[in-house]
């Protein structure tokens, strides 16, 4: 059992004590461990006496010095448990203890990651959904990562993840790509051709059309616009959005990303999904008519602003009725929790989406948004266009050529979601330690040369607890904590949903390392003292399974041995 998973459990049992002592229900009490700020603070801090204190009427901090006495004596692996203002539980735990965490963690590092903190919980993460008009830009990056890696971290801490990615295949958009590419399939043709107002300009498109021109499809260039009929615009429609799903395909796989499931808009109609949604909330009363014969629902009833339009006076349905039936139709598949990773700009739609749901008889906490803040790329100093409407632009598939995956993957991971970012094309293609992801990269290979010298691999090494003692210095005992805390870092990042805490966690520990390393550079890890020499080697050989485990989980690789500029 991990420190954490006892600690949980050792509070766990003192508040059900105290609930008995009491008199009262507490058994769906959730103990919340923490991992404190500073190092006198303890290593792991619980605010569970906090959220008891209304129910008790009684201080916090006299609820956590009862909680504390109930648990009296200290077990083995606890060094000490400390109430500290304005209620909080923080708990010590023993050097060797940690230090004996390194086993299991140099046996099986993929292993030693995992838990079953998500009690194996159905979770669909649906996440880029761009539409299928042109190849993903830089700005869809950051959405693709943060959805891949979440549902790496997620699955890790024991949820059962699925990733899905939405086509809105039908609509304006499609209507104005089908255009576009008519237009330029007839200036192919050297025909005469108008470009729509708000076509697509970009050079992909006329690559579209030229795919087409060499099917028997190519046929409907030839004919004059106004002779265009539905099957016609159909035909331009699903097969340019077809090839270019697979130009975004293409992308995803570049930046190591697939998806389980591509989801059409149009099969929802085809299946009469929207009717049916729709229908269920007319008959419980949520939906009404306007003079004009436009459809809203009654959104107000739910906390929303006002209520919202699903069906259009010309008897078109909106986004919104799609996403109606969409979510319905994620929810009727038996997942516990759907995850949906959107732009910032869509803020205001979350709230119409969860009345919604509510209306349709779902939890909406069971329905959660991510959403995802602009990105500015910068190249020489100046920003780069990502508009997919106006000409040539910086694809994804443009920036994983220039730096790399691991770049672009470490790189959008080193800012929270919801922050705004600069990405910097000259620093990520660069060998040097103002690159995250080298900076990473190259501790890892400075580990790994380290046991090199040794003449030891990894699965050599023979792990002894009694070395636990050589190990004197702060900054090797707090090594050795890190090492042995990651696995609650990755709970921590698939609880909260944030996954951009690994990338903060492995460039923290690097940067611990490589302090370490500079400032006891007179004191080897390869001491000549033998004792010392084997329990720094054991350090050593955590820290690089720990940091590879690490990369791995982001999607990024640990090479052996790394190059530098500086």
């Amino acid at each position: 059992m991990k420190v954490w998973t006892y600690v949980r459990s050792l509070l766990g049992s003192a508040v059900a004590a105290l609930a008995k002592k009491e008199g009262i229900d507490l058994s769906d009490l959730q103990v919340q461990v923490e991992q404190p700020k500073f190092e006198n603070q303890g290593d792991f801090a619980s605010p569970v006496a906090l959220g008891l204190a209304r129910t008790l009427h009684r201080s916090p901090m006299s609820i956590a010095n009862d909680i504390v006495d109930l648990i009296g004596e200290m077990p083995g692996d606890i060094e000490k448990v400390v109430v500290a203002p304005p209620g909080y539980i923080n708990i010590f735990v023993k050097h060797q203890t940690w230090f004996e965490m390194l086993q299991p963690l140099l046996k099986d590092p993929g292993e030693f990651i995992k838990s079953d903190i998500g009690a194996n919980k159905k979770v669909l993460i649906e996440f880029v959904s761009a539409n299928p008009t042109g190849p993903l830009h830089v700005g869809h990056a950051r959405g693709a990562i943060l959805g891949d890696t979440l549902a790496g971290v997620m699955s890790a801490a024991g949820y059962d993840v699925k990733k899905e990615y939405y086509l809105n295949d039908r609509g304006n958009q499609i209507s104005a790509l089908a255009e576009s590419v008519y237009a330029r399939g007839r200036e192919v043709l050297g025909l005469d051709a108008a470009m729509p107002e708000n076509g697509y300009k970009g050079t992909y498109i006329i690559d579209i059309a030229k795919k087409i021109l060499k099917t028997p499809d190519g046929e409907v260039f030839k004919k004059p616009f106004a002779d265009l009929g539905d099957a016609d615009s159909n035909v331009l429609a699903l097969t340019a959005s077809g090839l270019l799903r697979e130009e975004i395909k293409k992308g995803l796989k570049g930046l190591g990303i697939e998806f389980d499931s591509w989801f059409s808009e149009r099969s929802l109609f085809a299946e009469n999904r929207v009717d049916t949604a729709l229908d269920i909330l007319k008959d419980k009363g949520f939906l009404y008519e306007l003079e004009d014969n436009a459809l809203l629902f009654k959104s107000t009833q739910f906390g929303d602003d006002q209520d919202r339009v699903v069906i259009r006076s010309n008897g078109l349905s909106t986004y919104f009725a799609s996403d109606i039936a969409y979510h319905d139709e994620k929810f009727s598949r038996g997942f516990d929790t759907l995850i949906n990773i959107w732009g910032a700009d869509h803020h205001g739609y979350i709230p119409r989406m969860r009345a919604a749901m509510r209306a349709l008889g779902y939890n909406p906490d069971d329905m959660e948004t991510l959403l995802v803040q602009m990105v500015s790329l910068m190249q020489n100093g100046r920003p780069v266009p990502m508009g997919k409407r106006s000409g040539d632009y910086y694809t994804l598939s443009d920036l994983v050529n220039e730096v790399g995956r691991d770049a672009v993957r470490f790189i959008f991971l080193t800012r929270k979601a919801d922050a705004q970012m600069e990405f910097d094309i000259e620093v990520a293609r660069s060998n040097s330690m103002d690159n995250p992801v080298y900076y990473v990269q190259y501790g890892y290979a400075r580990l790994r040369s380290i046991l090199a010298k040794a003449n030891l691999s990894i699965d050599d090494i023979i792990f002894d607890p009694a070395l636990a003692a050589e190990l004197q210095y702060p900054e090797e005992r707090q090594l050795v904590k890190k090492a042995a805390m990651f696995p609650f870092t990755v709970e921590q990042a698939a609880i909260s949903r944030q996954p951009h805490l690994i990338a903060f966690t492995l460039m923290d520990l690097v940067k611990s390392f490589h302090s370490y390393y500079t400032q006891y550079k007179n004191d080897k890890i390869l001491s000549e003292d033998p004792k010392k020499r084997a329990a720094r080697i054991v350090m050593a050989a955590a820290l690089a399974r720990v940091i590879h485990a690490g990369l791995d989980l982001v999607g990024v690789n640990a090479p052996e041995v790394m190059n530098r500029e500086d």
